[in-house]
């Protein structure tokens, strides 16, 4: 089932709502577990058939955590729980999504022609990390023992499953557990269908009205120097607007049941280092790579060159996570590098003099801006002989048309880019703060209120118009 869908908005959403504030006010437990089957019934929609896989990946992972937390283990058996646990887990992603792509380099290399096709399960990136990151804290003894309802929900929650967050257990079972979350609030549910209605409108308007601009540069056998730029940079902001929508809906959908989200995407192209962009994008695959495979290898604890072989493995490690082909591979490999670059520049040049902070600053956001758009081409092409004839094409000027078509792709990319660098984004416009669990305080009580309530209104509207019959969110396929 997709956010951006009449069946969700219309049906799903009114009864899970109903449902759930209404046990809210007969009990604590029962609220909790219908959220947790109507989140099952939210994944059976698109993905019945991998509902039994789930829920294994939920008791297995909740019986490790068990054996962790509560059983008296010896050191020794509490290592071999924590290696069953994460073994078992990247064992079933690994054959899910990524035999496919071992079995097609096997081949290459061995001229042989073997054929595995496995159907990806939807969010199966997404519950794996979640767990593992619990397993990982249980073993370190930094987890309360969790009731199972509680822990399923947190695996399972719907605002979350198909695309993130990335959730973690310290900050999402504690607000599960409270009795408040189960009465409604008028106030978060006002500001949740606000920050949904941006959401679904950035989706539905924004990132698929870019969409067939894309194909100047990806659906070209060989496109001219002025498309090749146009079709990246089209696909840039729409992966933007697409990932952005998604956080979004994600966030508003779940502060209606009166739950906090952590943010997940907060203007990375505005970041001006590429250090700054991975601590606005994807926020939470950031923290999960840093706090369970970064720091791990040793982090920047061990030299200047370790820290940097940490960084690629961490990054290509983080390429692979999003898709089983050498395209991701690559884009890894070139964060990982831009990461070096940005920290041996920073080693080099600590301190940059007043004067130039801001010549400074504006070079870092163009500098960073490019090198994005340049990864972004690897990360959206079919191979990487194709991103490669899409690069060779964005640095021959040799080669341009500009036609009309061209003439209105340019002017909808400046539109674009404007909107991504001028206008505040949602949680400064609504004043989220996931930490202080608080929202729309500024807004509700200010003279922006109506002009809020009017964009907000107008934004669900056009939304809503904009739903195209099957439109998925682009992280849906990780």
């Amino acid at each position: 089932m997709l956010f951006n869908s009449y069946p969700f908005i219309l049906l799903f959403l009114p009864a899970v709502l109903a449902g759930y504030f209404w046990l809210g006010k007969r009990g604590n437990l029962a609220p909790v577990i219908w959220l947790a089957l109507a989140s099952l019934t939210f994944y059976a929609v698109g993905s019945w058939q991998f509902v039994a896989l789930l829920l294994l990946s939920i008791a297995f992972n909740y019986g490790i955590g068990h054996l962790l937390i509560v059983a008296k283990l010896g050191p020794s058996q509490r290592r071999a729980a924590l290696a069953l646990g994460v073994t078992g887990d990247l064992v079933v992603l690994g054959i899910f999504k990524y035999a496919g792509f071992v079995t097609e380099n096997i081949n290459v290399l061995a001229g042989t022609h073997f054929a595995v096709h496995i159907l990806l399960p939807v969010g199966i990136s997404f519950y794996t990390f979640t767990q593992i990151a619990f397993l990982v804290d249980a073993y370190r003894g930094q987890v309360a023992a969790y009731a199972l309802p509680h822990y399923a929900l947190f695996v399972t929650y719907f605002p979350h499953l198909i695309a993130g967050p990335i959730l973690h257990h310290k900050d999402m079972i504690p607000q599960f557990e409270r009795k408040e979350t189960k009465l409604p609030d008028a106030r978060l549910i006002l500001c949740g269908v606000i920050i949904f209605a941006i959401g679904l409108f950035k989706k539905t308007c924004l990132a698929d009205g870019i969409q067939p601009l894309v194909a100047l540069a990806f659906e070209a056998r060989s496109p001219s120097f002025d498309q090749a730029w146009l079709g990246a940079l089209a696909y840039t902001f729409q992966l933007y607007f697409d990932f952005s929508g998604y956080s979004d809906m994600a966030i508003g959908i779940s502060l209606m049941f009166g739950i906090f989200l952590p943010v997940n995407f907060n203007s990375p192209y505005k970041a001006t280092s590429i250090v700054d962009f991975w601590r606005r994008w994807h926020m939470t695959l950031s923290q999960f790579l840093r706090d369970y495979l970064y720091i791990p290898l040793g982090g920047n604890r061990r030299g200047r060159v370790l820290r940097y072989v940490n960084l690629m493995i961490t990054m290509l490690l983080g390429g692979l996570w999003h898709g089983a082909a050498w395209t991701f591979v690559v884009w890894g490999a070139l964060h990982g590098a831009y990461l070096c670059v940005n920290h041996a520049f920073n080693a080099l040049v600590p301190n940059i003099p007043t004067a130039l902070a801001t010549p400074s600053r504006v070079a870092g956001t163009v500098l960073t801006f490019l090198a994005v758009v340049v990864a972004w081409v690897f990360f959206r092409a079919a191979s990487v002989e194709s991103a490669l004839r899409v690069l060779h094409a964005m640095v021959d000027p040799s080669n341009i048309v500009f036609g009309r078509e061209e003439t209105a792709a340019l002017v909808l990319v400046a539109l674009y880019a404007g909107l991504v660098w001028l206008v505040p984004n949602t949680q400064t416009i609504m004043g989220y703060d996931h930490g202080g669990r608080r929202v729309g305080e500024a807004f509700l009580a200010g003279r922006m209120r109506p002009l809020v309530l009017y964009g907000a209104s107008l934004a669900l509207a056009f939304g809503i118009l904009g739903i195209q019959s099957h439109s998925e969110f682009i992280y849906f396929r990780f």
